[in-house]
């Protein structure tokens, strides 16, 4: 094989080795523009079961994405905390955070979002760090012998992302309001779940996503709330170390956070 000297040539092989893998002979004009081709590739990513790749696959999307995430990479040392040392907030990629761990909010199927080109963080988190990550969640599906229950945790490296490790963790989903009482208890247990796997592993440092918000549709405050109490009585409990960011990305997130800390210090 040529040497792939630039990422829309690294792209063009990652595409066609897909494309043939799925037997898809019809004829495809590839895409010049690296945007358009990073879109194709990511699609076919998505929707590609968990299986083996070649050596020459992974050579090839490893020193695709190392680069492409290394470009904007904030370290969680850069990071300014709240009057609790151990507590951040920040609005942010959090596939860019440089820290021991980054929590994904998956699904029980967890394999990362199958649906080309879709924008919650399971697909983006999965995409940005590589086929492994959808092979080794394969794995630990394969061993338990079941689909992930709700409320758990379970680690994975993550590869060509800046973070160390993914914390993958199943949140409720929502079909009615209010929320009921076990919904809410089951979004606390997935933050417990994967505080105490950090713990557990010895990590200095985890982030979180807004777990459950996205399309498992839990009310974006009432989650906020769970999420900073859960944390702060974790941390007061166990007087862990452990150093917790959460990760927002929209500007209301940011508010809701903001907002359930002031009534927090307030009580």
């Amino acid at each position: 094989m040529k040497t792939l000297k630039t990422n829309e040539e690294r792209l063009e092989y990652l595409i066609d080795y897909m494309r043939r893998e799925r037997n898809d002979n019809d004829e495809l004009e590839m895409p010049t523009s690296f945007e358009a081709l990073w879109e194709l590739y990511r699609g076919l990513a998505n929707v590609r079961p968990a299986l083996p790749v070649s050596e020459t696959y992974l050579a090839v999307q490893d020193a695709l994405l190392s680069e492409l995430n290394q470009q904007h990479v904030m370290d969680i040392n850069d990071l300014s905390p709240r009057k609790d040392a151990n507590i951040f907030v920040w609005q942010g990629d959090i596939t860019t955070l440089k820290i021991d761990a980054i929590v994904n909010a998956a699904n029980s199927r967890f394999l990362g979002c199958m649906q080309a080109n879709h924008d919650c963080i399971d697909n983006i988190i999965h995409t940005k760090a590589g086929v492994q990550v959808r092979l080794d969640c394969a794995d630990i599906i394969q061993r338990q012998g079941r689909k992930e229950s709700v409320g758990n945790a379970k680690m994975t490296r993550a590869y060509n992302l800046p973070a160390k490790y993914i914390i993958h963790t199943v949140g409720p989903r929502i079909r009615r309001l209010p929320v009921s009482q076990m919904n809410r208890d089951l979004l606390a247990k997935c933050y417990l779940s994967c505080l105490k796997l950090a713990d557990q592993e010895r990590l200095n440092h985890i982030a979180f996503c807004c777990i459950s918000t996205g399309v498992f549709a839990f009310p974006q405050d009432e989650a906020a709330e769970i999420a900073i109490q859960t944390v702060q009585q974790y941390l007061t409990d166990t007087k862990s170390k452990l150093k917790v960011v959460f990760n927002v990305f929209t500007e209301k997130d940011l508010e809701l956070y903001e907002e359930a800390f002031n009534r927090d210090t307030e009580k």
